[in-house]
């Protein structure tokens, strides 16, 4: 199947985080979000909003920048925040149990580049662009598959 793609334009941090908890809503275990773009793109605030929206109790969200993983219990079912920026080697995310959490719990990966081979095949990929103002953004969503783009239908049109 072919890979798809939309755009969202983001016009502020609030747009953005916004729009990270109505996607929230339609993820399930074994779906993998890849978040990319450069440094201040909105990648930690995006996975924050969206792990926010998913707690039952509103809790501390660190950036996992050094620990390369956080993890959360949620009525949904665990959510993985990883933030790869500082990962020396691919091989350390078999270790951290990264690779099989991506089948059993809801994954979101901030540079996913590092990922190497081992980046799903089926995850939603989003990338962060400055756009125009300081605090605009665009996002844009690809994917392959079917899933994603009902989902996305769904999420723009609420």
């Amino acid at each position: 199947m072919s890979d798809m793609a939309r755009h969202i334009r983001l016009s502020d941090p609030e747009a953005t985080a916004a729009l990270a908890r109505r996607l929230a809503m339609h993820l399930r275990p074994g779906d993998t979000l890849l978040l990319s773009g450069p440094i201040g793109a909105g990648k930690t605030h995006f996975a924050r909003a969206l792990i926010t929206a998913r707690l039952d109790a509103p809790e501390d969200i660190p950036s996992p920048t050094f620990t390369l993983v956080q993890t959360y219990d949620t009525a949904a079912g665990e959510i993985w925040h990883a933030d790869l920026y500082r990962l020396s080697d691919s091989s350390e995310l078999v270790e951290l149990g990264l690779t099989d959490a991506f089948e059993t719990a809801i994954c979101l990966v901030e540079w996913p580049d590092r990922l190497g081979p081992l980046a799903p095949a089926h995850a939603l990929r989003i990338e962060f662009s400055p756009e125009g103002s300081e605090d605009a953004r665009i996002a844009t969503l690809g994917w392959s598959g079917p899933r994603w783009a009902l989902v996305l239908e769904e999420v723009t049109a609420e």
